[in-house]
């Protein structure tokens, strides 16, 4: 081959070569764009920096909107009842409850009134410890605080969550329980944009009233087809016939075959 037929060979040699960087250098900016139009159009980038396509589904929710409806329901479904425990914490009943409730492994939800967790933090670091939810019942207990205005009802609930996770250093209050009830639509909007989950019960048994062990227990047992939250007291008063009436019903729910778990939170 000539010296011009060398050189001419070369010459095409490297504009193939160049040629196909081109080729590659333009495939790589398509794909590129592609996916920055993707992501536009709705794909999230994962944890690990890649951008996820839409046909997989849509990404995982970060931050779930409380809904506003007052739960019953245990998030275990089935024959699952909810212990919910109110008006505590308090320095003499608070310890009696949680060893019965540790003595048949059952958790149950805590909802305290704000000064009463600020006073006593040990009691609240201690119900968490022990696996316990946290539940929101004010600062005053006040049972007509539904006839209140919306910045009073505002300040009794979120005072009260600050004081209750202030105390527990850090975990989180899930549930917003009304002193007696006294829910308004405002409370509850006020507690699910705060993160918590309105709470009610469907077992009474009426504790407060210290009406005797046995009527206690009894009321437990013929009112448990109303549904599964059942309300009892370790604060407000002498607790014994409640510590004592524990002791009864949770060996006998569970004779029944119920399990134990918590208040739905993310369902309606």
């Amino acid at each position: 081959m000539g010296l011009k037929s060398k050189y001419t060979a070369h010459i095409a040699v490297a504009a193939s070569a160049v040629a196909i960087s081109l080729a590659a250098w333009g495939a790589t900016t398509l794909t590129d764009t592609e996916a920055a139009a993707r992501t536009g159009a709705g794909a999230q980038d994962t944890p690990e920096g890649r951008t996820k396509d839409p046909a997989q589904g849509p990404p995982p929710v970060s931050k779930v909107r409380m809904p506003q409806g007052i739960a019953h329901a245990a998030e275990a479904g089935g024959k699952a009842v909810n212990i919910t425990i109110d008006d505590g914490p308090d320095p003499q009943w608070t310890p009696k409850v949680l060893e019965v409730l540790k003595q048949h492994d059952v958790k149950a939800v805590f909802c305290m009134v704000g000064p009463r967790a600020k006073e006593f933090p040990d009691l609240v670091r201690r119900i968490v410890a022990d696996g316990h939810r946290l539940c929101d019942h004010t600062t005053s207990h006040d049972t007509a605080m539904d006839k209140k205005s919306v910045a009073y009802q505002r300040q009794q609930i979120l005072d009260a969550k600050k004081m209750i996770e202030d105390a527990a250093g850090g975990a989180k209050v899930e549930y917003y329980r009304a002193p007696g009830g006294a829910f308004t639509p405002d409370s509850r909007r006020i507690a699910a944009e705060a993160g918590m989950r309105p709470l009610g019960w469907n077992v009474d048994t009426k504790d407060f009233e210290k009406p005797g062990t046995g009527a206690i227990v009894s009321t437990v047992k013929n009112e448990l087809s109303n549904g599964p939250t059942i309300l009892f007291h370790d604060g407000g008063g002498d607790r014994d016939q409640t510590v004592e009436a524990l002791k009864q019903v949770l060996p006998w729910l569970k004779e029944q075959g119920r399990t134990f778990s918590f208040p739905v939170r993310t369902t309606p």
